[in-house]
């Protein structure tokens, strides 16, 4: 087979996929017109986000027998196109589940501590210990929605805090040891920590808007390592504002998909976004929850196991 990667990963998957007797050709830079051109040529194609797949690539596609996405999504592929052409999917949410679950839970120890805050003041000369008094986790109810391998892994290391965990996701039965699972009017009334793990789809975009954290019986603090286009940023603020969110850990935005840099030109940085970088509840990070050393080893390792299982 030959298999054309679009995006730099671990090396071990083109060592991998030499072994099983794969063509491995490289094309990071070339524009979508360039690989469209050529992508007739391929049975596999491998790739992060660099480009959509499309159902316009994949009707040029007319040998391809399987997609690996070194990530935890599918949504920058035509799921539906490509199962109607008998293209495999390998997706690997498995390979970075692990660093999702300890950077959500260092997001939520970092705001609960104050510890960006407190570096920060320290570094000035200032020594405000009553300023930035922490909370504990223990004794806290966590809400985790959507429980599948992220949730389900944050849940894991939430072991050891003394807190209750519930998960809400629309498939039943999927609550364990770790995690209660509970339906939408006992999560919205005990949950005072809000963790989002949820794939971006239909009907997750724009999920947390005002009308669903109002529904809440108590003010909350708001976790999100899943998709930023999962939360309404307006209504986010709005409610930081308002003190019905206590404060948020973002590891992902909904501006992200343009040009992240453009929006600190003075003119055209987004008011709500200019909001979140300057408040002291709010904890950002550039969409690395899934993104370690070990993390980029593991994701390449199960798109090979699972390209190989299906082509033995």
């Amino acid at each position: 087979m030959k298999v054309l990667h679009l995006d730099e990963n671990h090396p071990l998957l083109l060592e991998e996929f030499e072994k099983l007797g794969f063509e491995n050709h490289l094309d990071y830079t070339s524009p979508r017109e360039v690989i469209l051109d050529k992508i007739g040529m391929y049975q596999g194609l491998i790739l992060r986000s660099r480009l959509p797949v499309d159902q316009t690539l994949l009707d040029r596609a007319d040998k391809l027998q399987f997609i690996g996405r070194v990530g935890a999504g599918l949504e920058n592929i035509d799921v539906a196109c490509a199962k109607e052409k008998g293209i495999f999917l390998a997706a690997a949410p498995e390979g970075n589940r692990d660093a999702v679950g300890e950077h959500t839970l260092g997001m939520l120890l970092a705001l609960f501590n104050k510890l960006c805050t407190a570096n920060a003041e320290v570094r000035q000369g200032l020594w405000r210990r009553e300023a930035n008094r922490g909370l504990e986790i223990g004794g806290k109810t966590v809400g985790i929605i959507g429980y599948g391998n992220m949730g389900k892994a944050f849940a894991q290391r939430l072991r050891g805090f003394e807190a209750e965990v519930i998960c809400y996701d629309i498939l039943g039965g999927v609550g364990n040891e770790d995690a209660r699972q509970v339906g939408i009017m006992e999560f919205r009334k005990r949950a005072d920590i809000v963790s989002l793990h949820v794939p971006e789809t239909p009907e997750t975009a724009q999920m947390v808007n005002s009308e669903f954290i109002e529904a809440f019986y108590k003010p909350f603090w708001l976790l999100n390592t899943a998709r930023g286009k999962c939360v309404v940023t307006d209504a986010l603020v709005d409610a930081l504002q308002k003190g019905k969110i206590l404060g948020a850990g973002l590891d992902v935005l909904e501006y992200e998909k343009a040009s992240f840099e453009t929006l600190f030109r003075t003119q055209e940085m987004p008011p709500s976004f200019k909001y979140l970088i300057e408040a002291p509840n709010v904890l950002l990070s550039p969409h690395v929850a899934g993104w370690t050393v070990e993390s980029k080893e593991k994701l390449a390792r199960t798109v090979v196991e699972k390209i190989q299982s299906h082509f033995p």
